[in-house]
């Protein structure tokens, strides 16, 4: 293992190439500001790949969060930066937009439709327990505003050692609870020039995700009705109920204790229909039993993905601390402020979401949107939704619905579940390419 000195005569000393990082050890990086936080990085061969790629970890006294980097396909020396993290979502990050795909156990084949196709990407396993990123002692972070430090402290480091990344467009993206992490990562990474907090199927908004379960399942706002007529009508009675004790117990006087009771009341009878519908609630097209939920997901390609990233040679190549025990976990089972505040500095916030899911419905999304109190909001509440297609082409059919003004912009994608970029990943990419180069929608 290499150290990196982060003094010398009591400077700062920055690494400054990457080619120098070794291939089998190591190298250690630190900053005096920031004197509890070590990043530890090494060159990487995973991935079928035709660019460099990084990985390592984020040290934090006794947390320790794995990273993966990979320059862009197209620029590396001049494309922008993407930040992405799932936060404790139902698959670690790099395989929803990463340059590959694990098709088996065996190996990885080219993700032709991976983000780092304009841009240089950073993938993160978060929380810590998810992926290959562990800690001592059972140590764990409590809060998203902790983590948001972490994150900041860690980019801070990684970009005073490597200094090319200066001055770019800085793009922080989330999916499904990773849309509660992406605005408050923003916040604190603000000042290194943040350009964009994207959500994909983000569980932002539990009172109006609460809601909308009811369109969900009882019109054909995605699927057809999942639920006969009685069930239907218990089910939208409850929700001004629901809209009521939330918004007194969670909003306008937040109380911890009452709203995670109403919350678990809300939850169980809104929510509660759906699981007997034996439907995916990643994806509404598609049946899902309980036990397929609990070992995959409901997503069989995860079996592949926590066997190959099993194997020694994988991670060896990866450089997984050994302290990380084998059986690889993909997942661990009010934010509008920040969002607001965002919107307010400057920052452009992009949600996109895909008509099948249940979990992070659609309707949801856009009725917090629409509600989000920010200078544009009248201009945006009064654009209607219109159709977009891949390329701007309508002959291949609509692609999804969306709606921008200003800094804003929301999206669905059509015949999308959950996990966007794997189930469509030529629509997801189509509006990331969108997104980096500025232009309207």
């Amino acid at each position: 293992m290499v150290r990196v000195a982060a003094y010398d005569d009591g400077l700062f000393t920055p690494m400054e190439k990457m080619n120098a990082l070794s291939e089998t050890e190591f190298s250690i990086l630190g900053h005096p500001l920031f004197p509890n936080y070590n990043v530890r990085i090494k060159k990487s061969t995973f991935c079928y790949e035709t660019v460099k790629a990084y990985t390592g970890y984020i040290d934090i006294e006794a947390r320790h969060i794995f990273f993966y980097f990979f320059e862009s396909r197209n620029d590396p020396d001049t494309d922008d930066i993407f930040f992405w993290t799932t936060g404790g979502a139902k698959f670690n990050s790099i395989h929803l937009t990463g340059p590959c795909r694990i098709s088996d156990e065996n190996g990885t084949s080219f993700h032709p439709e991976s983000w780092n196709t304009n841009a240089n990407i950073f993938f993160v396993d978060g929380p810590i327990g998810v992926g290959f990123s562990y800690a001592d002692y059972g140590e764990t972070v409590d809060t998203t505003e902790e983590a948001a430090k972490d994150i900041a402290a860690f980019i801070f480091v990684l970009f005073e050692h490597f200094t090319k990344f200066k001055g770019r467009s800085f793009h922080m993206a989330g999916e499904s609870y990773g849309g509660r992490y992406a605005p408050v990562f923003a916040a604190e990474v603000y000042d290194q020039n943040t350009k964009l907090a994207a959500a994909g199927n983000g569980m932002t908004d539990f009172y109006h995700q609460m809601s909308s379960s009811f369109n969900m399942m009882c019109t054909t706002a995605s699927v057809l009705p999942t639920l006969d007529i009685a069930s239907c009508v218990q089910l939208k009675q409850m929700i001004p109920r629901c809209e009521k004790r939330l918004k007194e117990a969670c909003v306008d006087i937040f109380d911890a204790m009452d709203c995670a009771e109403v919350a678990n009341f809300c939850e169980t009878h809104m929510w509660g229909p759906f699981w007997q519908t034996g439907l995916n609630p990643y994806d509404m097209s598609k049946p899902c039993d309980a036990d397929g939920l609990k070992d995959n997901l409901c997503y069989p390609m995860t079996a592949h993905i926590r066997a190959h990233l099993d194997r020694p040679g994988v991670r060896n190549a990866l450089g997984v601390d050994p302290a990380v025990a084998a059986n690889f976990s993909s997942c661990e089972p009010t934010i509008n402020s920040a969002f607001r505040a965002q919107l307010d500095r400057g920052v452009r916030v992009l949600i996109y979401v895909g008509t099948y899911d249940w979990t992070c419905n659609w309707v949801g999304n856009e009725r917090w949107t629409l509600a989000l109190e920010w200078s544009g909001q009248a201009e945006f509440a009064t654009q209607p939704l219109h159709p977009w297609a891949v390329g701007g082409d309508f002959s291949k059919g609509r692609a999804g619905l969306a709606r921008s003004a200003k800094r804003l912009m929301f999206a669905t994608i059509d015949g999308a579940g959950h996990l966007v970029p794997y189930d469509k990943p030529r629509e997801a990419l189509d509006i990331v390419q969108w997104w980096l180069s500025g232009e309207g929608f």
